[in-house]
């Protein structure tokens, strides 16, 4: 029997983990396709490379801990998270760090047996490279590069044995001639020691036609290819207006020549009212399969209106094309599609249902280590939870979602825009500061938190919304036992209901309606999407209580 403490909290949500057992169930798909976006929910600014016999694809992961999931794929189909590139505290402290700050846009390559990833740690000491010659770990901690001023930064490996460092950078001489107007640049890059060397190079100003004041040129990579160095990169901004760019060059210094049908990749020009939008696609990386075609991963939206979404920037993925020595984006027409035939016909299997398409699945706890796509707000400094019994303990503690700190959270992406999140839950607790429930969280003043708790000397289950005083309540009701209770929350595109159940199956509305654009993008502002999470908090003040999930499901309805 699992052990039953002062609280005990179970809850359900629509994903799927490391640890499930059953098989999925993947509907609307033949064998042969794959599904966009090939990883669902909260997954932007996609960089993939290709090593040996695999390919490897990283995200940015902002405030988020652990920070960079890195997933593995025999054939770009079939993909599975094998771990965090970013694992160890020592490796990343985003203490104090805003939930849209932090990790940004990192990139992967691999070059004479070792990995290496270069990224922007935002509000901190900037660009860094960590290297492994296992991408399941463990990597190395950061070597900070001080002279590359900017984001974005990505290696490049020349044929002639050179590396170089290319990035996203301030105008020449810190003078912007119109708001958005950056540079890409380069330096020599030794590997040995890590190290940049001689003079910084100014490879693109302003982007594809300075004339036009064209904006945020960022995400630079370099290809080589007929005889040219292709240098792409994505321009517009991360919005609507997103889209990917290309120039080339005979030298790897330029002058680069852009592209006269640029964007490669954009969504920009299509009606906002189409059916099942993509938006904001952009920022991509491409990779050559063994047969000599190549692909693009790219971040895209997918809005349920008005470019209101709460699942994030996500990861898709086309073919590319070589026309007239110019790569393009092989969307099948201007929209990107939902479903692309798969790469040199490679079936997809079921275990790759946890990233992309339908499905349901139910979280135990039986492992001994949470599976690698759960996320910390933030990197924990003490080990405030455990599993045993079946079961996930949590500490309650004084800390809150509301600040800049690392609270008692431990979350998952929202992947659908229609499906549910519930949990049961046992919560004893005579005091009105003390909750334990499910949170659906955008940043730290833009949350939805269903919980139980203590009032006017009765348990309750309560219904906050974030606010500038930390959160308010919208709703509560009084609960006439002491049998274990449920929570859910529904996601219908532009709308979360709230409900519970109170020892049987009998689901009763808290709240409907909750307006689900409160924690978009659009409105809440940042990079992040929502998380689903199981948050417990004293409100500042200390606590011996703790939680215990015993688990954790997922419906999806899309």
């Amino acid at each position: 029997m699992k052990k039953i403490i002062s609280i005990v909290l179970i809850m359900v949500v629509v994903y799927s983990c490391s640890n499930k057992k059953e098989q999925p169930k993947i509907v609307k798909q033949e064998s042969n396709y794959y599904s966009n976006p090939i990883l669902q929910g909260f997954y932007p600014d996609p960089s993939i490379c290709k090593a040996n016999e695999n390919y490897y694809l990283i995200n940015s992961s902002f405030a988020y801990f652990p920070g960079i999931p890195i997933f593995k794929s025999p054939d770009l189909v079939n993909w599975e998270q094998i771990g965090n590139v970013l694992n160890r505290p020592e490796q990343l402290d985003l203490s104090g760090f805003g939930v849209s700050r932090g990790i940004f846009a990192p990139a992967i390559r691999y070059h004479n047996g070792i990995f290496y990833v270069v990224c922007t740690l935002v509000d901190g000491k900037n660009n860094f490279v960590v290297t492994a010659t296992n991408p399941e770990g463990p990597w190395s901690n950061p070597t900070w590069i001080p002279e590359v001023e900017g984001i974005d930064p990505s290696l490049f490996f020349d044929k002639n044995g050179k590396s170089y460092i290319i990035y996203n950078s301030i105008p020449p001489n810190n003078v912007s001639l119109y708001d958005g107007h950056r540079t890409i640049k380069m330096y020599e890059f030794v590997i040995e020691n890590l190290k940049v060397i001689g003079q910084e190079k100014l490879l693109i100003n302003g982007g594809t036609d300075i004339s036009k004041k064209t904006i945020w040129i960022e995400g630079p990579h370099i290809f080589q290819k007929y005889g040219f160095y292709y240098l792409m990169a994505a321009e517009g901004g991360t919005s609507e207006g997103h889209s990917e760019v290309v120039f080339r060059s005979k030298t790897i210094e330029g002058p680069y020549e852009s592209y006269n049908n640029n964007p490669i990749l954009t969504q920009r020009h299509l009606d906002d009212n189409k059916l099942n939008p993509i938006t904001s696609t952009g920022h991509a990386d491409m990779v050559e399969d063994d047969n000599g075609n190549w692909w693009g991963v790219f971040l895209g939206c997918r809005p349920y209106e008005n470019n209101h979404y709460n699942t994030g920037r996500e990861t898709f993925m086309a073919p590319v094309e070589w026309q007239n020595e110019w790569p393009i984006f092989n969307l099948n027409g201007d929209v990107v599609k939902k479903f692309y035939p798969t790469p040199n016909n490679v079936v997809k299997a079921d275990k790759s249902f946890k990233y992309s398409g339908e499905y349901t699945h139910r979280e135990e706890f039986n492992n001994s280590e949470l599976g690698f796509e759960w996320l910390f707000l933030r990197t924990p400094k003490e080990r405030w939870y455990q599993i045993s019994d079946d079961a996930l303990m949590i500490t309650t503690r004084p800390e809150t979602v509301s600040e800049n700190v690392n609270p008692s959270f431990i979350g998952h992406r929202q992947q659908h825009i229609k499906g549910n999140v519930s949990t049961e839950m046992l919560f004893e607790t005579d005091k009105t500061n003390e909750k334990a429930g499910l949170i659906t969280f955008q940043n730290e003043s833009h949350f939805y938190y269903l919980c139980k708790s203590f009032k006017n000397g009765k348990a309750v289950i309560q219904l906050y919304q974030s606010s500038e005083n930390g959160m308010e309540e919208m709703v509560s009701t009084t609960l006439e036992t002491k049998q274990p209770i449920k929570l859910k929350i529904e996601s219908q595109g532009t709308i979360y209901n709230f409900l519970y159940s109170e020892g049987n199956d009998t689901w009763v509305n808290l709240k409907e309606g909750v307006d689900a654009r409160f924690l978009s993008t659009k409105q809440a502002g940042g990079f992040v999407g929502t998380i689903y999470a199981m948050y417990t908090t004293s409100l500042g003040l200390k606590s011996s209580n703790k939680a215990v999930f015993n688990w954790f499901e997922i419906v999806n309805s899309d």
